[in-house]
C-alpha cells in the first residue's frame, strides 16, 4: 500500500445499505485516485472484507443484516490495520466510545462534506502507512541487528531529523555536542555514531564526568606518572590517549570543573595532552562526542562553563526530544525492548491493548531509560505469561488520572459537537496543553484547532 503519489491506489472499501450513498462515495474516491470498492449492506460488507482487504473502510453504521460495528469487528480480525471510518445519522456517546475502543480509526456524522471525509482518508492512508513502516523497521532491527550493537529506535519526527543529521556527519571527525534530558539516549547516539564512522574499527570509550573527582577525572582523562600524587605506584596512559584511532564520549560534560576545563580544551585545540605530573606532552589521534543534560548556554552566562570550550563542542548540535515528545514511538519502543530481552534469554511477551494505552499516556520523566526499566520489571513480574497487563506496570506509571470525556449529567445521547468538544479538551488535557501535539494527536491543524478551541469556549 502507498499513499498518493505512490504507484500503489490506496485500497478503499465503501459499505452502506442506500445505494445512492454507495454510487456517490464512489465516483469521489475514484475522482481523488482511489482503488474503490463497493458493497451495499452490511452482510455483502462482511464478505467483502476478506476479498478486498482494504487499506480504509468507509462503513454506515445502523444497516440490515450486519452493523457497522460487526463490519468494524470482522476488518479487525482481517487486518488489525485496516484504517475504519464509521458514519452515522444519530450521533450517540456510548457507540462512539465503543467504536474507539474496539478500533475504529474515526467516528463521521452525516451529513459531511467531501472535503471532510476525503481529509480524514488521507490522514487515515498516512496512519497505516506509517504503521507499515514500523513494522518494517522492527523486521530490520531483528534481521541485521543494530550497528555495533546500538540502534536508536523511532519514527517521530523529530528523532528522525536527529538521526538524519547523524547519519550525515558521522563520517567527519567533527567534534558533537549531544544535549537532551537524562534518560534520552545520548550515550546510544554516541555509540551509533562511532558505528557509522569511519572510525568503527577503533575503540569507543566513555566517561561520566559528574561521577568522578577532579583530581580522578583528570587522571582518567589525561594519564599520569608514577609518583605525580599519592597512590600514583606507576604510570597510567589516560583514556584520551588509549582511544587512538577511535571515539572519546565525555558524558555529562556540563559537570566538569574550571581547572579540567582548560585541559580539556588544550586537548582538542593541540590535539596533545599532558598527562598529570609530567612536562611531556603526547599526541592524541581521537574524535571526540560530548554530551550534556544541562543549559551550558546558562552555565556559561553564570561562568560556570569556559565560552571557548562550548564552541570547540558545539562544532555540530544535536538536540535529542524527551519521550513525551515523541509519543507515537512508545510501541516501537516496547516492543523493541522486550525482543531485546527475549534475545537475551527471557520469555518472549507482548503488550496488553490496555497496558499500551496507560504506557503510552505516562509522561515520562525519566524519559527512554524509565520506559525500559519499566518493561523489564514488568517482564520479570508477568511471570510465565506471555502478556504484559496493567497489573505488572508500575504503580508510579498506572496511577495516572484519566481525564473524564463528558460530565455525569450529559445528556445519554448528546450532539456530535459535544463530543467533538469533550475529546478535544481530553486530548488538550493529556497532552498538557501543548497545542501542537494535541493538533497533531487529532489530526488537524494547529490553525482549525485554535478556532474550534474559539468556537467551543475550550479553557475559559
Amino acid at each position: 500500500m502507498a499513499a498518493h503519489g505512490g504507484q500503489d491506489k490506496v485500497k478503499v472499501l465503501v459499505v452502506d445499505d442506500e445505494m445512492g450513498i454507495v454510487e456517490s462515495l464512489e465516483v469521489l474516491f475514484r475522482g481523488a485516485g482511489y482503488d474503490v470498492h463497493t458493497a451495499l449492506g452490511g452482510r455483502k460488507g462482511l464478505e467483502a472484507i476478506e476479498e478486498v482487504r482494504p487499506d480504509i473502510l468507509l462503513s454506515d453504521i445502523r444497516m440490515p443484516g450486519a452493523t457497522g460495528l460487526e463490519v468494524l469487528s470482522r476488518a479487525r480480525e482481517v487486518d488489525p490495520e485496516i484504517q475504519v471510518i464509521l458514519m452515522t445519522a444519530q450521533a450517540s456517546l456510548q457507540t462512539a466510545m465503543r467504536a474507539v475502543n474496539e478500533g475504529a480509526y474515526y467516528y463521521l456524522q452525516k451529513p459531511f462534506s467531501n472535503d471532510e471525509l476525503l481529509a480524514i482518508c488521507k490522514r487515515a492512508a498516512e496512519s497505516r502507512q506509517l504503521k507499515a513502516e514500523n513494522r518494517e523497521l522492527k523486521k530490520e532491527i531483528k534481521r541485521q541487528g543494530s550497528a555495533g550493537g546500538f540502534t536508536p529506535v523511532g519514527q517521530a519526527k523529530a528523532f528522525q531529523e536527529a538521526l538524519k543529521l547523524v547519519r550525515t556527519v558521522a563520517p567527519t571527525d567533527s567534534t558533537i555536542l549531544i544535549s537532551g534530558e537524562s534518560g534520552t539516549g545520548k550515550e546510544v547516539m554516541a555509540r551509533y555514531l562511532h558505528a557509522l564512522s569511519d572510525r568503527s574499527d577503533g575503540p569507543f570509550f566513555s566517561i561520566n564526568c559528574g561521577a568522578l573527582p577532579e583530581s580522578l577525572l583528570e587522571s582518567e582523562l589525561f594519564g599520569h606518572v608514577k609518583g605525580s600524587f599519592t597512590g600514583a605506584v606507576k604510570d597510567k596512559r589516560g583514556l584520551l590517549s588509549a582511544a587512538a584511532g577511535g571515539t572519546f564520549f565525555l558524558d555529562e560534560v556540563g559537570e566538569m570543573t574550571a581547572k579540567t576545563q582548560v585541559k580539556l580544551l588544550r586537548a582538542i585545540q593541540e590535539r596533545e595532552i599532558t598527562p598529570v605530573g609530567s612536562t611531556e606532552s603526547e599526541p592524541i589521534d581521537v574524535r571526540i562526542l560530548a554530551a550534556t543534560n544541562r543549559d551550558l548556554e546558562e552555565q556559561i552566562r553564570k561562568g560556570e562553563f569556559r565560552t571557548d570550550l562550548y564552541y570547540r563542542l558545539n562544532v555540530i548540535a544535536l538536540h535529542l526530544p524527551p519521550l513525551r515528545d515523541r509519543k507515537e514511538d512508545i510501541p516501537l519502543l516496547a516492543d523493541y525492548f522486550l525482543e531485546k530481552m527475549a534475545a537475551k534469554g527471557g520469555e518472549p511477551k507482548r503488550i496488553g491493548e490496555e497496558a499500551m494505552e496507560v504506557l503510552s499516556a505516562h509522561p515520562w520523566p525519566g524519559n527512554v531509560r524509565e520506559l525500559e526499566n519499566a518493561l523489564e520489571r514488568a517482564a520479570i513480574l508477568s511471570g510465565k505469561k506471555d502478556t504484559i497487563g496493567v497489573e505488572h506496570l508500575p504503580d508510579r506509571v498506572v496511577e495516572e488520572p484519566t481525564p473524564q470525556l463528558v460530565s455525569e449529567d450529559a445528556p445519554p445521547n448528546p450532539p456530535m459537537e459535544v463530543i467533538e468538544r469533550a475529546y478535544i479538551a481530553w486530548v488538550l488535557e493529556a497532552e498538557g496543553g501543548n497545542k501542537s501535539r494535541a493538533a497533531e494527536v487529532l489530526g488537524i491543524d494547529p490553525s482549525t484547532l485554535y478556532r474550534k478551541i474559539s468556537k467551543y469556549g475550550i479553557g475559559e
